[in-house]
């Protein structure tokens, strides 16, 4: 036989080896590079940035096991991508929100929210001090379109705005105080949707009674700004 025939290994020989090589990817470097691509949903609320959050703290945990048991483990690449990713898209979405709040309110308007408009337990009626303040002002807030009834669903230009998306569209019964009755002035026009709309204009206390059939409004709001 010639010499320089190689010496052939056993095929249970060669399977060792193959074995030995194996690396298994970390499953939490794969959820950590999910999570960032998902991170972009972070431009579009404060609250999805639980998504990036968690691909940041996935992927620094990934790392450290990858390189604490490099025998065992790879996909530091998934890791690496995936937390950079979630920072990126965590400070970027931040960035464009914070600067939302801030330039979103129209100039000579207050920025108020429905939990001004709760009493308190020093409050001797429904309506509560801090409210009855706001009355004739020029304010801003953010609610939802409540379902409307008799099957208009575009061309609103008077309806009632809620709280939260389940108070809107899903039966709920929103309370007395998380009820605003908006007249659109001018050519305005809203539709009933579940996406949050941002209104502004004059603010007014104990205006109506029997709006859409939920009994007395306490507060009103003539909106000349309407997004």
């Amino acid at each position: 036989m010639s010499a320089d025939v190689g010496i052939q290994q056993p095929p249970d020989a060669e399977f060792a080896v193959d074995y030995q090589r194996y690396r298994a990817v970390n499953s939490l470097a794969v959820v950590s590079f999910v999570a960032g691509l998902l991170s972009a949903l972070a431009f579009l609320d404060w609250l999805l940035a639980v998504i990036p959050m968690l691909g940041i703290a996935l992927g620094v945990l990934a790392l450290r096991k990858i390189r604490a048991f490099p025998n065992e483990y790879t996909g530091e690449h998934f890791a690496l991508a995936g937390a950079l990713l979630s920072s990126v898209c965590l400070l970027g979405g931040w960035t464009r929100l914070a600067y939302i709040y801030q330039t979103e309110v129209p100039e000579g308007h207050q920025r108020i929210s429905y939990d001004d408009l709760q009493p308190r337990p020093e409050d001797t009626g429904i309506v509560p001090a801090q409210a009855r303040e706001l009355d004739g002002k020029k304010v801003f807030i953010k609610g939802y379109v409540y379902q409307p009834t008799g099957g208009q669903t575009t061309g609103l230009q008077k309806f009632v705005l809620v709280r939260d998306r389940g108070q809107c569209c899903f039966g709920g019964n929103p309370k007395i105080t998380d009820m605003i009755l908006v007249k659109l002035t001018g050519d305005l026009e809203a539709e009933f949707n579940m996406q949050p709309r941002k209104l502004a204009g004059t603010f007014h206390v104990q205006p109506a009674q029997g709006m859409h059939g939920l009994g007395n409004v306490l507060y009103e709001l003539e909106a000349d700004y309407l997004k």
